[in-house]
């Protein structure tokens, strides 16, 4: 231009530059900016060079495509229409017949040009590729005189969803932890240690068949008000909150739990004499079966070898929490050495053991209180794993069995002095969400608030459970249940942790923990890190701010815990995350939060499968009337690849035993990954029937549905039965007068159900979903 003006005197207005229209989608990824280049080139060289026309070959730029002309002219139209009308494009050598105007294109078309053109995402090419040979195949589908193949999606563009005044109040900063439902938690109100006086028939019946020699045993552990001073610190049974006080101290610094049990019992063996003569003691000298390697019963037999294991962890490895040797300390467990009758005094000995230390070593030194954490294992069974190869539908353990088992420890550990309940070690939700609803019933029937806390394991490098879960499935799984503190221990060493620990620390509400193991296990069994390896390996994830408590798990022993609390202290603990709009969020093996969900054509909507829903499905119907599970289950998982972010189960049939073809196809379905990794919709027009498949289910389901068809106190009664077991609701807009055909009837009547759940069930409100009757007009 500017030898063209100042040299030749060229007159500007008839100049036409031609900056090279190049092929893009050609797979190579120099070529895939020419499209965006040329347009942002266009407009610069008209800026610089006032009066200049631009022009191109505009079928170079969709060469690669040729053969396709309805391809090659739907980029022609989006490549053109943005250079004309945003850079100044002026004139270009095209095909006339054939030029296609932006409006004419298809949404699909549009946005896969666009992509194209300007270079949106990596795939941008993958997915013309893709359009173009289904437009081939519709080619050669007309020449035939066939019907056209189905069409591929392509790329859609996520529409916003609509938003209520609610969605733009702000975040705020967390003071402390989710609280859970109760009055006494709410209101931070003391436990009073008094535990004589919790009387539930229950907890009776429990504490009347407890094998303890001596019947008139302690369980009151209330302390006098002016036995430390009034401020934290210090703390005081009876006087204090402990919930208010975890909170000052996992926000202050980060605490300490304790390190192994079993190691330091077999480092205790190789020094002293601790063979099945000991494990049995004088009281079990003649018992009917070997019971060395069950550890816990040394809490009966040798508790002065488990106090003494107690007070190293206080004294050496300076813990502010420690754990009750009670790992298997439930009838489940029990059973494999025939002491599923001392499940009871198993837990109350180990409680009352460590009570003892952490008050003698407490009185030492008033300013670090140390506190008692119920260990609550995961037992040897599992809900969610089959036992067997050939029937996946097998259980050797039910929901309402671990309830029990878990019940009983529950009362051991709170009337030996336990202060926290600690379900740990979880490789199957099932189970925890078990142990959580037992423990949420002794809550209920004691009227006491005690801390919760929770710790999964993640088995291997694929960062899931033994059963499956992600981190983040397992904790939605759980989270009903309102834990102080949430966390991962054992199985692997910190070292490998890092990433899981990293995505916990993102997405968990509460306070975070971490007792891995001293590494991974050695080729004799044994672990290798010393404790400053150990204290260096968790480095990390103190560095990063995503811990409030940590501890050791196999391998760990009192210098491990001292040497990691010594490197803890130079950083600061982990900031509760601002609490915001509340959101469902659901869980199978993958977690899902529904208010963030998209479905494929870009609606802000969840997509539930309907197919497996006898009423939904002749086919499914046909199948499930046959006993045919495993044809069922590819029904399933098609609905998924189609798209489905949950699954609806629904067997209603008179015909067909609903009870029993729920629990059947939801044990089933749990084992299938392709299934199960979305949440399930457990649907049923009776109540009985939902709950059997609930108490399946690991993840986070939603039940459809409960209403107010069956009178005010039924519904009460199943929305606290959901809450407890943590599933969200469809609730249908009946009451008892009958459905809701008319606006006015539908918002009467969820807005009442909505009320009674808030105000009188304490349902929360993102797990609430209405169905106001879609009705055929």
């Amino acid at each position: 231009y500017d030898i063209l003006i100042n040299k030749v005197r060229f007159p500007p207005e008839d100049i036409i530059f031609d900056p090279n229209v190049l092929t893009i989608g050609t797979g190579m990824e120099e070529h895939a900016n020419y499209g965006v280049d040329f347009i942002n080139a266009t407009k610069t060289i008209k800026e610089q060079c006032p009066y200049v026309k631009i022009s191109g070959g505009i079928s170079n730029l969709s060469f690669g495509f040729r053969g396709v002309t309805k391809i090659r002219e739907s980029i022609h139209a989006v490549f053109l229409h943005h250079a004309i009308t945003e850079s100044g494009m002026d004139v270009g050598i095209v095909n006339a017949k054939e030029m296609l105007a932006i409006g004419d294109l298809e949404d699909d078309m549009r946005i896969l040009c666009e992509d194209l053109v300007f270079n949106k995402n990596e795939d941008a090419t993958e997915e013309m590729l893709k359009r173009t040979a289904y437009e081939r195949a519709v080619i050669d589908a007309r020449k035939k005189g066939l019907a056209p193949p189905r069409k591929p999606r392509g790329p859609v563009r996520n529409l916003p969803r609509m938003q209520f005044e609610y969605d733009s109040i702000p975040p705020k900063p967390a003071v402390e932890p989710p609280l859970p439902v109760s009055d006494a938690a709410r209101n931070h109100v003391p436990n009073p240690y008094i535990n004589s006086k919790l009387v539930h028939e229950k907890i009776a019946e429990i504490r009347s068949r407890a094998s303890n020699p001596d019947k008139g045993f302690n369980m009151d552990y209330g302390q006098k008000a002016d036995l430390y001073p009034a401020s934290y610190p210090h703390f005081v049974r009876g006087r204090d909150s402990l919930r208010e006080h975890i909170t000052k101290l996992f926000t202050s610094r980060i605490a300490m739990y304790d390190g192994a049990m079993g190691t330091m019992i077999q480092n205790y063996s190789k020094r002293n004499k601790l063979e099945e003569e000991e494990y049995r003691g004088d009281r079990f000298k003649e018992w009917s079966c070997n019971v060395k390697g069950n550890n816990d019963m040394l809490s009966i037999t040798q508790p002065h070898v488990i106090q003494g294991i107690y007070r190293e962890y206080l004294e050496i490895g300076g813990s502010d929490l420690i754990g009750t040797n009670t790992f298997s300390s439930t009838t489940i467990a029990q059973a494999d050495y025939e002491m599923e009758a001392y499940a009871y005094e198993l837990n109350y000995e180990s409680a009352r053991l460590a009570r003892e230390v952490c008050d003698e070593v407490t009185a030492k030194d008033p300013t670090k209180p140390r506190f008692v954490a119920g260990a609550i294992g995961p037992t040897n069974r599992t809900g969610s794993i089959s036992p067997s190869v050939e029937d996946p539908s097998v259980r050797n353990v039910d929901f309402d069995e671990l309830v029990e088992a878990y019940f009983e420890q529950v009362v051991g550990l709170v009337d030996g002095g336990c202060d926290i309940l600690m379900v740990e070690t979880i490789f199957d939700t099932l189970n925890a969400k078990a142990a959580v609803y037992a423990i949420g019933e002794f809550l209920e029937m004691t009227g006491i608030d005690m801390p919760l806390f929770i710790s999964g394991t993640l088995v291997d490098q694929s960062g899931r459970t033994l059963s499956g879960q992600t981190g983040e499935a397992f904790y939605a799984s759980i989270r009903h249940s309102k834990p102080m503190c949430v966390g991962l221990n054992c199985a692997l060493g910190a070292n490998h942790m890092v990433p899981f620990v990293e995505r916990l620390s993102k997405c968990v509400e509460c306070f975070v923990h971490v007792y891995s193991n001293a590494g991974l296990p050695n080729a004799m069994g044994g672990y290798d890190e010393t404790p400053d390896d150990m204290a260096e390996g968790n480095k990390v994830f103190f560095e990063n701010g995503w811990l409030n408590m940590v501890g050791g798990c196999c391998g760990s022993t009192p210098p491990h815990i001292k040497a990691i609390r010594e490197m803890a202290e130079k950083f600061e603990p982990r900031k509760l995350p601002d609490v915001g709009r509340p959101k469902m969020w659901l869980s199978g093996l993958e977690d899902l939060v529904v208010d963030d969900v998209h479905n494929h054509l870009g609606l802000p909507f969840l997509n539930v499968g309907e197919r497996c829903n006898i009423a939904g499905s002749i086919r499914f119907k046909k199948l499930m009337m046959a006993g045919d599970y495993a044809t069922a289950m590819d029904i399933a998982k098609h609905q998924v690849e189609d798209g489905a972010h949950v699954i609806d189960i629904n067997v209603d049939d008179g015909m067909l035993d609903g009870v029993a073809a729920m629990q059947k196809f939801v044990k089933i379905a749990i084992t299938e990954p392709e299934v199960s990794k979305v949440p399930f919709m457990l649907d049923a027009s009776k109540f009985e029937i939902v709950m059997a498949g609930l108490k399946w289910c690991q993840g986070k389901p939603i039940v459809n549905s409960i209403s107010l068809k069956v009178g005010e106190e039924k519904f009460i009664e199943h929305a606290t039965l959901l809450r407890k077991h943590g599933a969200a609701v469809v609730v249908m807009a009946f009451d008892e007068e009958g459905q809701a055909a008319t606006e006015d009837e539908k918002v009467r009547i969820c807005k009442r159900s909505y009320d009674i759940l808030i105000n009188k069930v304490r349902f929360p409100p993102e797990d609430i979903i209405f169905d106001p009757n879609v009705l055929t007009i």
